[in-house]
């Protein structure tokens, strides 16, 4: 029997942002456009101005985390009340980003990222001057609405202008909005918080977010051609019930341990899984027709499928240890949130100095000699943290462990969505955008309330039993990093299995 074609895979001919699909409707019979042989002075104007305020945007998805405590005591919130002011900020973008692409194809390159960042910087002005919760809670929704749109602007403007070549160089400048940004979130809320109000952490976003927004408008070049762009309605609800539900629920789930799952916990979960259910049922149905909202075709690739569950794994880990440093290091070993933002600031600034080289690694050797030391690296890092992170344990080990980590997600993330992206035919890339983008936001959710939920759990029980509460926090972080260093041993075994492939194959102009 003849040996089957070989299509084109992961060759960094495809770049994503995990964090930021671009959902669309194809038109099956439009062409493809041709991949450019070099980035023009324009082009690269334009992908530098979407970086830098991409960074912005992102930053604020996990600013919040340190400044918890601080808020709660200042507008006398419970720490339920004040954690929905991260729980928003995730369960808008878990809404707007799959149907971002609609909105990105009807309008302009500039349009959209005048509407994206006039968002976020309205949305940083309330947050800036808010007297109370309500209105603070309202401008960070406002925030994460332009956040949604921001992201997939990026990666289409990036797909269209990047040769196929050097798309792996450029995944790791992105790299650095994707993995950094969030990283040093807590750094730069911990710095302000030391010595300024917390208002002054959007007070000090807003010059810049303005002055992006007017360089844009200035400067930037549209780089992608507006087009006529179906979009199926009840597919938009039915992913707004699914992935809002999911992440809501979610969110609150590690309250479980204080009385019991509550009954909206338990319909937003149960009625998130049921939407889920029916969109991926109508997604089926659609896709036939070339009218699915995402299709889910891209399935059948096998790298994209593999690179979809590593992700997934990753983005638990990450989000899960982001949420727990903090705690462990405030709760636990007694630092302020100065110096608790200063240990984490190191391991972001390394994922930042990794991130172009490994880009450039990849454009060389692929995915495979990337990803497998990357996950190890990750996995080595949970397991010292499970391990090594106890009550008394020197706060330089938890900087060890974190830049052990960082270095490793720096060696994961660029391979990892480049060439799952690149093993999906170039007609459905954005459906495989979408789909990256939208589990990232659900992983991210699972990952933080797996490991709140399990902390939570451990350290009440010994509580209950006259532990003291440093004790007993310290235990339940233990077991939380426990379980996140079992959920790193797949993602081992799942690096094995990304199929390598030649850099810089070009991409086919029409299918």
């Amino acid at each position: 029997m003849p040996p089957r074609p070989r299509r084109p895979e992961a060759t960094g001919d495809h770049v994503t942002d995990h964090t930021s699909p671009t959902t669309t409707v194809v038109d099956p019979t439009a062409e493809a456009p041709a991949a450019p042989e070099a980035m023009s002075a324009r082009d690269r104007l334009a992908v530098a101005l979407l970086l830098v305020s991409t960074f912005v945007v992102i930053l604020n998805e996990t600013i919040m985390g340190v400044a918890l405590p601080r808020l709660m005591n200042d507008l006398a919130i419970t720490a339920s009340t004040a954690q929905w002011l991260t729980t928003a900020f995730l369960l808008t973008m878990a809404v707007v980003i799959p149907v971002t692409g609609f909105f990105l194809q009807r309008t302009t390159t500039r349009t959209a990222f005048l509407t994206a960042m006039g968002l976020f910087s309205l949305g940083t002005l309330v947050c800036a001057v808010s007297p109370g919760f309500e209105l603070l809670l309202t401008g960070r929704v406002v925030q994460a609405t332009g956040t949604a749109v921001m992201l997939p602007l990026l990666m289409t403007t990036v797909m269209t202008v990047t040769p196929p070549a050097s798309r792996g160089r450029t995944m790791g400048n992105i790299s650095i909005v994707i993995s950094v940004a969030p990283a040093v979130g807590p750094t730069i809320s911990g710095l302000i918080l030391s010595v300024l109000d917390w208002r002054w952490m959007f007070g000090l976003v807003l010059p810049v977010a303005l002055g992006a927004l007017v360089l844009g408008a200035l400067r930037l070049p549209n780089v992608t051609e507006p087009r006529r762009a179906r979009v199926d309605l009840v597919s938009v609800l039915l992913s707004a019930l699914a992935f809002g539900g999911l992440v809501f629920g979610m969110s609150r789930i590690g309250e479980a341990v204080n009385g019991g799952v509550q009954p909206v916990t338990a319909g937003a979960l149960v009625g998130g899984a049921a939407a889920l259910t029916l969109f991926v049922a109508r997604q089926v149905r659609l896709q036939r027709t070339d009218d699915a909202l995402l299709d889910l075709r891209t399935f059948r690739s096998r790298t994209f499928a593999v690179g979809v569950s590593l992700m997934a794994l990753m983005m638990m880990a990450l989000f899960g240890v982001i949420i727990m440093l903090p705690i462990y290091a405030q709760d636990v070993l007694g630092l302020d949130t100065l110096r608790t933002g200063l240990m984490l600031l190191p391991g972001g600034l390394l994922m930042g100095l990794l991130a172009p080289a490994v880009g450039r690694a990849y454009d060389k050797v692929g995915a495979r000699p990337l990803l497998v030391p990357g996950t190890v690296l990750v996995s080595t890092a949970a397991w010292g943290m499970a391990l090594l992170l106890g009550a008394h344990a020197s706060p330089w080990l938890l900087v060890a462990a974190h830049l052990t980590m960082s270095a490793g997600l720096a060696l994961v993330f660029t391979p990892l969505f480049t060439s799952a992206l690149g093993s999906v035919p170039p007609e459905r890339y954005s459906h495989g955008s979408a789909v990256i983008g939208t589990v990232q936001q659900v992983a991210g959710a699972a990952g933080t309330a797996v490991f709140v939920t399990v902390l939570s759990a451990t350290a009440a029980g010994l509580a209950a039993g006259g532990a003291s509460e440093v004790t007993a926090t310290a235990s339940g972080v233990h077991a939380a990093f426990l379980v996140g260093a079992v959920l790193t041993l797949p993602a081992i075994a799942a690096a094995f299995a990304v199929r390598p492939a030649p850099a810089g194959t070009p991409v086919p102009a029409h299918h």
